[in-house]
């Protein structure tokens, strides 16, 4: 009797020890952002963040330890001609210069039904730190990898990126494709 009440008692004060979280490092050859937008009454606009790094933790006994962590360069973005990349990059934007990254910090990962999940957390561009919401699916992969595709939309000047207001749309969609490796303990 005596260890089945301290066996209770582990089982309710420790479950951690029946699972742990498995932890994935985002590969960074096999991830990408994409940003998109209307100008000029709306004509699509687009650009791409390369150099992503970061973890995705999951745990499937408990998905109060999900999190995603990502760091983008800014230094990588690329729009669809100079003039705009440059622009981008410049302090009319995301000011490259200053603010050398953008970040994604999950606060907690709900799984909505097979595979689909949406993530709460916070994106940091320019040191403006915003709520944001991810809509994302999870694949497997050969060799235990997994592929992570999230979608969200946030407000430019929410960031103080408002500039060419008149001819810019408010509202960036973003895309990402992330590709991840389990962790190896070291």
């Amino acid at each position: 009797m005596l260890r089945l009440v301290l066996l209770l008692v582990v089982t309710l004060v420790c479950p951690s020890l029946y699972a742990a979280p498995l932890v994935y490092t985002i590969d960074t050859q096999k991830t990408a952002i994409k940003l998109s937008w209307r100008a000029f009454g709306g004509i699509p606009s687009w650009a791409n963040l390369n150099g992503v790094t970061g973890t995705v933790t999951l745990n499937p006994d408990n998905e109060f330890d999900d999190r995603i962590q990502v760091t983008v360069p800014v230094a990588t973005l690329k729009a669809s001609n100079n003039l705009l990349t440059w622009q981008l990059k410049s302090n009319m934007f995301f000011d490259a210069a200053r603010y050398p990254t953008i970040t994604f910090s999950s606060t907690r990962v709900v799984k909505l039904k097979e595979d689909h999940y949406r993530a709460f957390g916070t994106l940091t561009v320019r040191d403006l730190s915003r709520p944001v919401i991810l809509e994302a699916t999870l694949d497997p992969l050969p060799g235990e990898a997994i592929a992570l595709h999230a979608t969200t939309a946030i407000s430019r000047s929410a960031y103080k990126m408002d500039r060419f207001a008149l001819v810019v749309d408010d509202r960036i969609a973003i895309a990402i494709d992330i590709q991840a490796k389990p962790s190896r303990a070291l």
